[in-house]
């Protein structure tokens, strides 16, 4: 079982992990079905050295798994329960005022 301390780091991993659109957009593609990183490249248009950095990113963060399948490699969420708390977190978003920005968006302890 985790400790409050470790649920607040795994929370906010999770929430670095959500802070860039780019790997925003890859967790809700990959809610939908498991995608090798060439699909994922050309959906987002973005190069594959970028897609790269954010799966890495993901990966370290314990979201997203790579399944080797033959010499490539497959990436999917890490627990299906991700997809569930994506839903979720997609459906609260509705909830909250559109027009509202981060006041310190470009600062890296914003909100």
């Amino acid at each position: 079982m985790l400790t409050i301390a470790s649920e607040i780091e795994v929370l906010a991993r999770f929430g670095r992990a959500l802070a860039d659109p780019i790997r925003c957009r890859i967790l809700v593609m990959l809610r939908q079905a498991p995608a090798h990183p060439a699909e994922l490249a050309e959906s987002l248009g973005i190069s594959r050295t970028r897609l790269s950095n954010h799966l890495a990113c993901l990966r370290d963060c314990g979201l997203v798994v790579a399944v080797p399948v033959g010499r490539r490699a497959r990436y999917e969420l890490a627990d299906e329960r991700l997809g569930h708390a994506l839903d979720d977190l997609r459906s609260a978003v509705v909830a909250v005022a559109s027009d509202r920005t981060c006041a310190d968006a470009d600062e890296k302890d914003c909100c």
